[in-house]
């Protein structure tokens, strides 16, 4: 008896042709293939590289606490707490220089930050864009300027332009203490003819105004690439809710980027607090606390380098080294800070729209 032959299969109503079907595009290569010889080789580099730039650093802070542990022992807590720097009767310190490295590094901030945020705005949302750029190259080149150029045009034009900047800001602001400026006999009166405007030059307000133009570009760049990456949904749900451009920014683009204007601040202060030349040729060095900005007088850790280190030997040349010692560590905490700031931050992550 034959068997009928089997009828073909219905075809299923929601079948997709086979012409329609989507080719399959998952990765050729299974997670748990073995890498290429180029992903080993490139793998290898990063791990090489980044073990090497450790290594360099951790034998840098080495050699700065070996040839700082003479000074170290011989000052011991008082290294810290000393205003005096005279290491030849044994008596120094950094209590003077690291608050004068720190209150110019601010003073620079200060100044900096706000620049930054508006050239980063305005580069990032007002800009043309056959102009943005443009403007980009211009601040980037800004930050290649060397700071000996900074530091030339702190000292001769700057600061002559300034004192009377100073002048106003401490007549009318003087009853602010870190605003006040006083001499041998007393608070200089601001309105006084016969008072020598030198009071106000080499001081911490010009020093930081100086390292603030040059860390500006800096923080810009930062602060611009965390605002250009702000998703488009979030910016395109605020213009549909009837915000202005202005609205959008302080509601998308801000909030945003909080964190990289956080990182940047602090990687430019990490920045400033290292300056040395631009500082060097401003300042008038004064080993005091000196926490009148207006007037004359300032020292950092990096300029008192600069200037003793050529004069310096034995004790003298490690006091030098346990004071580069404290800027390195000073320094490597900011970074490290503003570096987990911006890590941490929203700042380029996507967005679901």
């Amino acid at each position: 008896m034959e068997v009928p032959p089997e009828a073909p299969p219905t075809p299923s109503p929601t079948a997709v042709p086979e012409a329609w079907q989507i080719p399959d595009e998952r990765p050729r290569v299974r997670p748990g293939d073995s890498p290429g010889t180029g992903d080993r080789i490139f793998l290898g580099l990063s791990i090489g590289s980044g073990t090497l730039v450790l290594v360099i650093m951790g034998l840098v802070g080495a050699f700065l606490g070996y040839r700082a542990f003479e000074a170290l022992s011989d000052a011991g807590f008082d290294f810290l707490t000393v205003q005096a720097w005279e290491p030849s009767t044994h008596h120094f310190g950094i209590a003077a220089v690291l608050f004068g490295t720190v209150l110019i590094g601010l003073t620079a901030v200060i100044v900096a930050v706000p620049l930054a945020i508006g050239t980063a705005l305005y580069i990032s949302e007002y800009a043309p864009r056959r102009l943005q750029r443009t403007f980009v190259s211009l601040v980037d080149l800004m930050a290649a300027v060397p700071s000996v150029v900074y530091g030339l045009w702190g000292a001769f034009f700057l600061q002559g332009h300034v004192i009377d900047i100073s002048r106003f800001v401490s007549k009318y602001f003087g009853w602010f203490p870190p605003f006040s400026v006083n001499d041998t006999d007393g608070r200089v009166d601001p309105d006084n003819p016969l008072s020598s405007p030198t009071v106000y030059t080499s001081s911490t307000f010009i020093a930081g105004l100086v390292v603030g133009m040059m860390i500006t570009p800096i923080v810009s760049s930062i602060m611009r690439e965390a605002f250009m990456q702000a998703p488009p949904g979030e910016r395109e749900g605020a213009y549909a809710l009837g915000a202005t451009r202005w609205g959008m920014i302080r509601a998308v683009v801000l909030p945003y980027g909080r964190g990289g204007m956080i990182g940047g601040t602090m990687l430019g202060l990490g920045r400033a607090l290292g300056e040395t030349i631009a500082v060097y040729m401003i300042i008038s060095p004064v080993f005091t606390i000196q926490w009148h900005v207006l007037q004359n007088g300032a020292i950092s850790v990096s300029s008192l380098i600069a200037l003793r280190y050529g004069e310096s030997q034995g004790l003298a040349l490690s006091a030098l080294f346990a004071a580069g010692f404290a800027l390195f560590l000073m320094t490597l905490v900011v970074n490290f800070v503003a570096s987990t700031i911006v890590a941490r931050s929203r700042s380029g992550a996507g967005s679901e729209a």
